[in-house]
């Protein structure tokens, strides 16, 4: 079969052929129709992620796909049912699964970082039984890819975590795939996000999924007194998508007393460990939280807003491309990640 793959961190991204995927015991292989390009694989390919242990390696963790082989022990899947997962797949044994937080598992599977992804015509999964998602016919393979990652990721950093009420401000830093992805999220629930961005583009997308306001951080001195100026005092939610030691730090510095952060970016490379205003966090008693992630189990309430129309996830999709296009994707996000969403849709081009 047809993937792209890379031998070293940082090193040429080619399209060869591969061996088929076999199914592992308890899991299955999924045809692969639609895979989305996201940050999280251009730092996988930078060697940012500790989970690629063995190169070389095949990138992609937001896929959606039609079951082709169930191995032993699968007994909820049959071939031909349509289905996409989350990018973090709990076994469903531990404490962390048995409670709800399969997201954390300590033996999660991560298709594209713990074993090779869906940048390719096929991929094998495990634990299928505890994590793959039926879909409705009605929701088309593209929009379905989207939700692996930045979508699910997005929907439990403001709905779950960050636990946003109705006329509450939400900074969101960072307007990529997740961040708009947060920006629709969070007018849903009837809150008032403000978009932060140094991209025209993204912030003109983030005003269509519906923005409060928005700010270009490249325009202003002091991007935390903008906002609390915009709140008459703060944020009550801020959200880092990018992941970067500034925007980390400007979002706990725009909260409002009692505020909430929740860092979603992965911070790597030169941003990894930074120093942060701890003191702002005591002073102001703020809560910081992460968010990696959405348990297959908490996929109802999104996929019922994505069917009534409520999250448009389509209109993220800038950008239809075939897998010999993905390397350019990829490579692209190194100057910085386009507005919009990038999905794999044709895998023999």
């Amino acid at each position: 079969m047809r993937a792209l793959l890379y031998d070293q961190f940082c090193g040429l991204l080619r399209v060869a052929s591969v061996a088929e995927p076999a199914p592992p015991d308890g899991g299955v292989v999924i045809e692969v129709r639609a895979a989305g390009v996201c940050r999280s694989d251009w730092h996988g390919w930078q060697g940012h992620d500790a989970d690629i242990q063995t190169l070389p390696h095949v990138p992609g963790h937001e896929f959606a796909g039609v079951v082709a082989e169930i191995g032993a022990n699968v007994t909820k899947w049959r071939p031909g049912d349509r289905v996409t997962m989350p990018f973090v797949a709990g076994c469903g044994a531990c404490e962390e699964c048995q409670s709800g937080a399969a997201q954390v598992c300590p033996r999660q599977f991560q298709p594209g970082f713990t074993g090779w992804g869906a940048f390719a015509e096929r991929v094998a999964v495990r634990f299928a039984d505890f994590n793959l998602v039926p879909l409705d016919e009605t929701l088309s393979f593209d929009v379905a890819a989207s939700l692996g990652c930045r979508t699910a990721t997005a929907y439990r950093a403001v709905a779950l975590q960050g636990a946003v009420g109705p006329e509450q401000w939400v900074a969101v830093h960072g307007c990529g795939g997740v961040g708009l992805a947060a920006i629709m999220i969070a007018a849903a629930l009837g809150a008032r996000p403000i978009a932060v961005d140094v991209q025209p583009g993204a912030l003109a997308m983030a005003r269509q999924f519906g923005a409060a306001a928005t700010l270009n951080g490249a325009e202003l001195d002091d991007v935390p007194a903008a906002i609390e100026e915009l709140t008459d005092g703060g944020a009550h939610v801020s959200l880092d998508c990018l992941g970067g030691s500034a925007t980390a730090s400007n979002s706990l510095l725009c909260l409002r007393r009692c505020g909430r952060h929740v860092q979603v970016g992965l911070l790597a490379g030169g941003d990894f460990r930074p120093r942060l205003p701890w003191e702002r966090v005591i002073a102001y008693e703020l809560t910081a939280v992460g968010s990696h992630g959405l348990a297959a189990a908490d996929y109802g309430p999104l996929l019922q807003m994505v069917a009534d129309g409520t999250l448009p996830l389509g209109e993220l999709i800038t950008r239809r491309i075939t897998l010999s296009e993905s390397a350019a994707a990829l490579q692209q996000m190194t100057a910085g990640s386009a507005p919009g969403v990038a999905v794999i849709t044709d895998f023999t081009g």
